[in-house]
């Protein structure tokens, strides 16, 4: 469906029943990303949460009227909060979702029951640990221009964007499989403004170490072992900045335990939603 947020149409999914808590998950990949991985992450809770997913301001089938701060994509998220009648929302993210996923909570800690991440950082050092971890992997060969237009958001156009992205993607998983890869490739949606805006706007000032010892929502923090763009390392920052938060690492999976260790991060959300809903 077509919500109107913001002065921003955004395509929204909802899952699950009416006067059930309610979740809205922000999808990753700014530019490259689509309510499709949050509708198949969080999509199975709608057995006991209203689950929603939405394509973000710029990205996938919605409406892209700049701009796509994290401010303005934290907003959106507190729109759909307004729009389906909740006073307080579970807010979740993986990788770049991650970012306004926290960046929600500290901007409207009121609105926050609970906060679920996946794969993400509180700061732009994981761009630094993005380029060891290239130089040093052997799985494929880098174009070094090509690489460096993607991440510093010089991309001319959605085409690019694609191409950019197959280049890297074998990076991203615990065991590498090309066939997978390259239907996910396919199935993507590419915004190259959405994704330009990121990288030339927001990344530079980007740290949320300051905030998050203020964060008081319970959180899980989690991180597949071999993540090479958002290592584990990133998410023991968040896990020892946040009070009380729960780390885990799934130990065969690179960026996306989700799908990489879809039962046991399906369990793992279930255990922390649990001890969320009695209190």
């Amino acid at each position: 469906m077509r919500v109107k947020v913001n002065d921003n149409e955004l395509n929204v999914e909802v899952l699950g029943p009416e006067g059930a808590p309610v979740l809205i998950a922000h999808h990753g990949g700014g530019g490259i990303g689509s309510l499709d991985e949050p509708k198949a992450t969080f999509g199975p809770l709608a057995d006991e949460l209203r689950v929603v997913v939405f394509d973000a301001r710029g990205c996938g089938r919605s409406e892209g009227k700049p701009p796509f701060s994290h401010a303005q994509w934290a907003a959106d998220i507190d729109g759909l909060r307004e729009w389906i009648g909740a006073e307080q929302i579970i807010v979740a993210g993986g990788s770049y979702g991650g970012f306004i996923s926290m960046e929600y909570a500290i901007a409207y800690p009121e609105r926050t029951r609970a906060m679920i991440l996946r794969d993400t950082s509180a700061d732009r050092s994981f761009l630094d640990r993005a380029y060891e971890n290239a130089r040093t992997q052997t799985r494929i060969e880098i174009n070094w221009e090509n690489f460096d237009r993607y991440w510093s958001g010089n991309i001319p156009d959605d085409e690019d964007l694609k191409a950019r992205w197959a280049d890297i993607i074998p990076l991203y998983d615990f065991e590498y499989d090309p066939v997978v890869s390259a239907a996910r490739v396919e199935a993507g949606i590419y915004r190259h403004e959405a994704h330009n805006w990121c990288f030339q706007h927001n990344i530079a000032n980007y740290d949320l170490r300051p905030a998050l010892p203020g964060v008081t929502c319970p959180t899980l923090v989690t991180v597949g072992r071999t993540d090479w763009v958002t290592p584990v390392s990133s998410s023991e920052t968040i896990a020892s900045l946040v009070p009380g938060a729960k780390l885990v690492v799934f130990e065969k999976s690179g960026h996306s335990p989700q799908y990489e260790e879809y039962d046991l991060f399906q369990q793992t959300m279930r255990e922390f939603l649990a001890s969320v809903l009695a209190s």
